[in-house]
């Protein structure tokens, strides 16, 4: 597979990590200290989120359209959010969450179908 399609994706999941922790992980780790050191963590965080995130959309604007790469950053979100949330928050996934998912699956096929079915669009 060619990198210039790999690679952005790999990033993405890499900077949703650091993304989906500067965003919610003050909720559980940083609760008892003063709001502005939640930020200041969160900003400190979300640096390395762009050090990974602003590659990966510039490689992947080689092989994807910038519709494609946003669809692709929200499915990436939402799994990245999915184990965030039940292995680390130690919350349960719910119905709506699932429906939710299943929604990015269809923007996904809409955004792409004209790469993977070439005779569809």
């Amino acid at each position: 597979m060619k990198s210039q399609f790999v690679t952005p994706i790999l990033l993405l999941f890499g900077s949703n990590l650091f993304m989906t922790y500067a965003w919610y992980g003050h909720i559980k780790d940083l609760r008892a200290k003063p709001l502005y050191i939640a930020i200041l963590v969160s900003w400190s965080i979300a640096l390395f989120e762009y050090c990974l995130q602003v590659p990966a959309n510039r490689i992947g604007s080689a092989a994807y359209t910038l519709p494609q790469l946003k669809v692709i950053q929200e499915i990436i979100t939402m799994i990245v959010f999915a184990f965030f949330l039940t292995f680390y928050m130690k919350q349960k996934l719910n119905l709506d969450y699932l429906l939710a998912g299943l929604c990015l699956v269809g923007a996904a096929y809409f955004m792409f179908r004209g790469m993977v079915f070439p005779s569809v669009k």
